[in-house]
């Protein structure tokens, strides 16, 4: 089968062996929207539906050394950044950005758990903050996330709207604040663009597995950017996939806890 120029996307995040977040979910969710993935592992994790039984680290260099493998060999057009709790290989991370200059760069800050403990510390964050958010094309802070960003609870769509701004403003950045745990039936995701807002509103669908999409969501901006090469248009159609992906994992039956949404529906 002859196939046309395909894009590749590279992960860099952490493990998860229950296959719902992380690498897991990135790898499907670029394979299930036609691109290439590729992956830097930060860090392996030992966790389920349940929750977070253990981290491993990688070592900085191990994770500078999947980065050079990566980039000296395939031509990658984007790049997702989530899971980094080490301020070393958020260090390893940049240097890495600076060296190759991918034309996207999508960063999930992954800071707080679902559960709602910080998965990181401060000079960890601080660090993100002024050496890898300046280099993205967008950042996707949730509203727990944006609040420790901006220092002071965001909890409604003007706060989430003014967040934005701030951040872009301050860091260089376009910014998509995600509303998904906004009161409310509905839902709304703000997107602070080239100097203009964007609103994305979406029905709350009512279910337990989502675990993951945060992840998916950031992997599919990066893949979509690849080929519509529009931000906003971009999380459009990512918002449209993840919604599918909730919308169809309702009834997933994947362990007993918060489970995983259907990454493949693109492919039935």
């Amino acid at each position: 089968m002859k196939m046309n120029k395909i894009h590749k996307v590279l992960t860099i995040a952490g493990s998860d062996c229950s296959g719902g977040a992380g690498i897991q979910a990135d790898i499907k969710t670029i394979s299930a929207l036609g691109a290439y993935a590729a992956s830097a592992i930060t860090a392996i994790t030992a966790q389920n539906t349940l929750g977070v039984q253990d981290v491993l680290p990688i070592p900085p260099s191990m994770v500078t050394a999947q980065i050079d493998s990566i980039m000296t060999d395939i031509e990658i057009d984007a790049v997702k950044i989530g899971m980094v709790n080490d301020a070393s290989i958020v260090e390893v991370i940049v240097s890495g950005i600076k060296k190759y200059k991918p034309k996207y760069v999508v960063c999930d800050p992954v800071m707080i758990s679902t559960s709602g403990c910080r998965l990181m510390e401060e000079n960890t964050i601080d660090i993100i903050k002024q050496t890898l958010f300046p280099l993205s094309t967008v950042i996707t802070p949730n509203l727990h996330e944006v609040s420790l960003l901006v220092g002071r609870e965001v909890t409604d769509l003007e706060e989430m709207k003014i967040a934005a701004k701030e951040l872009s403003l301050k860091y260089g950045t376009n910014v998509l604040v995600k509303g998904g745990h906004l009161d409310g039936e509905e839902m709304c995701d703000v997107l602070f663009a080239d100097n203009q807002y964007y609103m994305f509103s979406g029905e709350k669908i009512e279910t337990k597995n989502l675990h993951g999409t945060g992840c998916t969501l950031s992997s599919a901006i990066a893949t979509y950017l690849c080929r519509v090469e529009n931000l906003p248009e971009a999380v459009r159609l990512s918002k449209e996939y993840v919604s599918k992906a909730i919308k169809l994992g309702v009834d997933l039956n994947v362990g007993h806890g918060n489970g995983p949404v259907w990454h493949l529906h693109t492919l039935s």
